[in-house]
């Protein structure tokens, strides 16, 4: 394989807890209050896609305006105080690069949340790219556009490509796209359908392992 692609939410950092029982108890029940949305129905997606979604497929209570501050705030606190990092994450970059594959951050958040991350984490220029769906006028997971453009991004076709995901619209973006997909089960996202994946991990270490073994 000549890269890998990681996943921001719920890979990189533990966020997908929060958002989960953010969406479940707030969102949710604030924009759409008369209908009964799951949140896998949604979980991948880019959070103004999913304000787009829910006024679409939904009646929404609040404006748009009102949703996106709302949620831009809840990530700045988040991302800036609340996460931790993926146990074991610099060293598998640094095999990584040592093992001559590429890397790439590939994220339904806009850059500025990506950013909010890197600089925190002290990973700013560990990845050769850093890819947010913002980047591109296609539709968001799980559409396989995003895992397409950054593959085109780093010259190489999807096929050599190793996608770490763990939201079931991630998953089946990543194995629409063509890639291998290596999905990592965490606890807020419960029982959805990983089957479209090559694999599934179950810890940090299974991860960093898998993704070794797939892609060097």
């Amino acid at each position: 394989m000549s890269a890998v692609l990681f996943d921001m939410d719920g890979v990189l950092v533990n966020s997908e807890d929060y958002w989960v029982e953010f969406q479940e108890e707030t969102i949710l029940p604030w924009v759409v209050p008369d209908a009964d949305v799951d949140v896998a129905e949604v979980s991948g997606m880019n959070y103004r896609e999913i304000y787009d979604y829910l006024d679409s497929e939904y009646e929404t209570a609040v404006s748009r305006e009102e949703y996106i501050d709302r949620f831009t705030a809840a990530a700045e606190e988040l991302y800036t105080e609340r996460v931790d990092l993926l146990d074991g994450l610099y060293d598998l970059l640094a095999e990584l690069e040592a093992a001559g594959v590429s890397t790439a951050v590939v994220s339904s958040s806009p850059h500025e949340w990506i950013g909010w991350v890197l600089e925190r984490f002290d990973l700013e220029g560990a990845f050769e790219h850093v890819i947010s769906a913002d980047d591109i006028d296609a539709s968001s997971k799980p559409a396989p556009d995003v895992f397409e453009y950054a593959a085109d991004e780093m010259s190489v076709p999807p096929a050599d490509c190793v996608v770490v995901e763990d939201s079931a619209n991630g998953i089946e973006a990543a194995d629409r796209a063509g890639a291998t997909v290596v999905a990592y089960r965490i606890d807020a996202h419960g029982d959805i359908d990983r089957s479209p994946a090559d694999v599934v991990v179950d810890s940090p270490a299974e991860l960093r392992g898998t993704v070794l073994e797939r892609a060097t």
